[in-house]
């Protein structure tokens, strides 16, 4: 039998014979004909690709067929597929690992923060040179990473400039007011308060963005406001100049965030969310710092804190542990926000919350009614309600 692709002589066997072969495998053959050059044929036949009879080695019998080699194929496949499997399952146990530590890092930096911040608080009585404190070794830790090249230093524009200056001044009056709250209450009591973020949110966010809420984010504004108020009508600690700076606190805010969403909307103008604290902490600083010295005066002077009375050194290093753990639980929150979604980094934000409260009313002893606790919890709960319910997008009017 021959054919264009190849001649296949089997001279020693009889027509017939011949005939019932190229039967047999002549599906196979012609098969793999046009990838022949691909194919290693092997103890099957004896094969020639060119115009010229070809003596078989041995005896065929009409069994014989073409069939491809797969198991030289598949266990290569199946390798590769079992690699990388392999592959991506160690990425994310190590994406899993690397998120944990950072949540762990967060609430740590945060407990740390409350704890020392109010120390130094309940014996220094200036929030103003406190704050231009934080932001000082703040702005030094920026410093050092943009010199150091840990991180890349950014380019800004004139324009991108003015764009993050309302974000730096809420920005700052959010941290100030906190720093006054926590100078005149219980930190539980502060935090307790700061769970109404939400109903600052959903007002500004109404009133700038015409972002309609829906009603099951109203509805759970209820067990919040609900669950405030009634921590306040049985706080031990309770002072209206605290009350209302926490307020404060939380109007600031969520101003900032509303304003990032307004201002922030060029593409040519966007930035990473660490990039962009950076630059706002700097910016906090050359606020503060004038502030300070026009309100409140150079007060922070080892002869005045002994003049006062006050053990200079255990000051100055709760001021640079609460200074260092305020700027770093800010750093790590938003690389967490870099790795998951809002939604999530604020479940997170309200279980942080918990644990705050929960530790400051542990390390400070600090007398909690049940009618207080319950109110707490239930303001609690209303925030994390609030988390899950706002996956749902507002309405734009």
């Amino acid at each position: 039998m021959q054919s264009s692709a190849f001649t296949l002589s089997l001279t020693p066997f009889r027509k017939p014979f011949l005939h019932h072969l190229s039967l047999a495998s002549s599906s196979s053959i012609s098969s793999f004909s046009s990838k022949a050059n691909l194919i290693n044929v092997d103890s099957s036949f004896s094969c020639s690709f060119l115009r010229q009879p070809a003596t078989p080695s041995w005896p065929l019998s009409s069994s014989s067929s073409f069939k491809l080699p797969s198991d030289r194929f598949v266990p290569k496949a199946a390798a590769e597929s079992a690699s990388e499997n392999r592959s991506a399952g160690g990425d994310v146990l190590l994406r899993a690992l690397k998120l944990g530590a950072l949540f762990g890092l967060w609430i740590i930096f945060n407990i740390y923060f409350n704890i020392y911040n109010k120390q130094v608080l309940k014996v220094y009585h200036f929030p103003i040179t406190v704050t231009a404190v934080q932001f000082a070794v703040g702005a030094a830790l920026v410093s050092f990473m943009w010199c150091s090249n840990l991180y890349k230093r950014p380019n800004l524009s004139s324009a991108q400039l003015a764009a993050i200056l309302p974000l730096a001044v809420v920005h700052t009056l959010g941290n100030l007011f906190t720093n006054m709250s926590l100078g005149k209450v219980a930190v539980s009591f502060t935090h307790t308060i700061k769970a109404m973020e939400p109903f600052f949110s959903v007002i500004l966010s109404a009133m700038f963005l015409r972002e309609m809420p829906t009603a099951l984010v109203i509805g759970s504004l209820v067990p919040i406001a609900g669950g405030v108020a009634l921590a306040s009508a049985t706080e031990a600690s309770f002072n209206w100049t605290g009350f209302w700076s926490a307020m404060a606190s939380n109007l600031s805010n969520q101003s900032r965030n509303v304003l990032s969403k307004k201002l922030m909307v060029k593409e040519e103008e966007s930035m990473d969310n660490i990039t962009l604290f950076s630059i706002i902490t700097v910016m906090s600083f050359l606020l503060t710092a004038p502030l300070t010295l026009i309100m409140e005066g150079f007060i922070f002077t080892p002869a005045y804190l002994h003049s006062a009375g006050l053990n200079v050194k255990q000051v100055y290093i709760r001021s640079l542990l609460a200074a260092f753990c305020f700027h770093a639980y800010q750093q790590v929150a938003y690389m967490i926000l870099q790795w998951v979604s809002p939604v999530t980094h604020s479940v997170a934000n309200c279980a942080k919350r918990v644990v705050v409260i929960v530790s400051s009313v542990l390390f400070f002893r600090t007398p909690v009614s049940l009618v207080n606790a319950i109110g707490t919890a239930i303001a609690l709960a209303g925030v994390f309600f609030y988390s899950r319910v706002t996956r749902t997008k507002p309405k734009t009017t």
